[in-house]
């Protein structure tokens, strides 16, 4: 056997992709290069690691068996890593941490310096929907959530960094006499809605059926960015959290439609299980924030104020 370190990242990120495709943009190299990678390996067992059937990758039993060895020698150099860090003197590890998919506006602001300062720290970052990151911090497959809502089957503890303010938003086609109807445009135009278990829809249909609004049309997008790109477009209207549409606004791609019971108000939360024994990376990063929270929102958030 003369696999290589390389050989067992890019075929572990195989066998968790099934996609030659996915495993090159992950790893920044090419199709081919990839490939390369995957036949050398192969041609050191005499028992078949993939089998592609119809245009499907597939892992074999025994390229699973295969794959979940290289994780455990790749964890193993990773620890190594680690350990030569803290020879050192130097705060090292992994944070991991899932955040609702609109937190991909505000959480890197509050991890940049962190990480600057730390350089062996490692990140992972999941951007996903509310559902999906409550469901990763329920497992402990995390070290913190970002999320704006707390859950309320689960103990945990949280620190808040900043308020997450939901507006009505048409684009620049909305008319002055338009903008003047307020909420009444909620029952004249299309409604874009993200998809089930986002937590910005169900401060929506919350709102909506407290007001007794009647919908005229419901447009359904799975992303935060799909629905400010409709929006733009001019497709139909969309309650959206304030923070990712900063841009926007000031090019006047789109509009705030004043309505007197907007915005819906909550705080980002940074939030993690009240059982966890957090490691020694994940305490700093909690250690920081509470130093750091109010000026980093502050420097980078203080223009949200102008909309309250």
């Amino acid at each position: 056997m003369n696999y290589t370190l390389h050989q067992l990242i890019i075929f572990s990120e195989i066998a968790n992709s099934k996609s030659i495709t996915r495993t090159a943009e992950k790893l920044h190299l090419t199709q081919p290069a990839v490939s390369i990678q995957l036949k050398n390996f192969q041609d050191q067992f005499s028992i078949p690691l993939t089998e592609v059937v119809g245009r499907q990758l597939y892992v074999t039993d025994f390229g699973n068996e295969i794959a979940a060895a290289a994780k455990k020698i790749l964890d193993e150099v990773e620890a190594i890593n680690y350990k030569t860090n803290a020879f050192k003197g130097k705060l090292s590890g992994r944070i991991k941490i899932s955040i609702a998919s609109t937190g991909k506006y505000v959480m890197p602001y509050f991890l940049t310096e962190f990480m600057n300062i730390h350089s062996g720290v490692d990140l992972v970052m999941d951007v996903t929907n509310k559902t999906k990151v409550i469901r990763s911090l329920e497992k402990n497959e995390v070290d913190f959530a970002l999320i704006s809502v707390l859950p309320k089957k689960l103990k945990v503890n949280s620190v808040e960094l900043m308020r997450n303010e939901l507006f009505l938003v048409g684009g620049k086609q909305i008319t002055p006499e338009q903008l003047a109807e307020g909420e009444h445009l909620l029952t004249k135009l299309p409604l874009l809605y993200r998809e089930e278990g986002s937590a910005t829809r169900n401060a929506m249909e919350t709102f909506i059926q407290k007001n007794g609004f009647q919908i005229r049309k419901k447009i359904q997008l799975t992303s935060n960015e799909a629905v400010k790109q409709a929006v733009i477009a001019g497709l139909g209207i969309s309650i959206m959290p304030l923070i990712g549409i900063k841009n926007e606004l000031k090019a006047k791609d789109l509009q705030i439609i004043p309505i007197e019971s907007l915005p819906i108000s909550s705080m980002w939360q940074v939030t993690w299980l009240s059982s966890k024994k957090l490691n020694p990376v994940a305490t700093a990063f909690l250690d920081h924030l509470k130093i750091e929270k109010n000026k980093i929102a502050k420097k980078y958030f203080a223009w949200t104020e102008a909309y309250r």
